[in-house]
C-alpha cells in the first residue's frame, strides 16, 4: 500500500474516534447544514453527523430517527466491499453499482427523500431528523 492509503485510512479512523466519543448533538464543534441554516429546508444529509455518533455506539433506531438515508448509504457501502472482496477471489467483475443505471436509481431516491422528508405533515415528519 502507498503512504496515502495509510494516511486516508488514519484520517478515517481519527473521524470515527471523534464521532464515537463527541455527540454532535451535545457540542459545537462540528459544522451545521448551511442549508438548513439558512432556509429552514432538510437537505438528505441532515442528521448524518449524529446518526454515525448513534452508528458507531451501535443506537441503531436513534440511528434511523436521525437519518433514514443513512441506512440506506450504509448497506450500500457493505454491499460494494462484500462485492469487490469476492470479486478479488473469484475473479469475475459484476457489481451492480456500476451499471449505468444504478446512479440514475439512487440520485431518484435521494431526491424523493429530500422532498418527502421536508413535507410538514405524518407520517412525512418522520424522515426529519429529531
Amino acid at each position: 500500500m502507498k503512504l496515502k492509503h495509510y494516511l486516508l485510512f488514519f484520517l478515517v479512523v481519527v473521524i470515527f474516534l471523534v464521532y464515537y466519543f463527541v455527540n454532535p448533538s451535545n457540542i459545537n464543534l462540528f459544522p451545521k447544514c448551511p442549508l438548513y441554516s439558512s432556509t429552514g429546508i432538510y437537505c438528505p444529509g441532515c442528521g448524518s453527523q449524529r446518526a454515525l455518533h448513534d452508528m458507531l455506539n451501535f443506537k441503531f433506531k436513534e440511528m434511523i430517527g436521525h437519518n433514514f438515508l443513512f441506512l440506506f448509504g450504509i448497506i450500500i457501502i457493505i454491499y460494494h466491499f462484500i462485492v469487490e472482496g469476492i470479486l478479488y477471489f473469484k475473479g469475475k467483475d459484476y457489481n451492480l453499482l456500476y451499471k449505468p443505471k444504478t446512479p440514475i436509481i439512487i440520485l431518484i431516491i435521494v431526491i424523493l427523500y429530500w422532498i418527502l422528508r421536508n413535507i410538514p405533515s405524518y407520517p412525512f415528519t418522520l424522515l426529519a431528523p429529531h
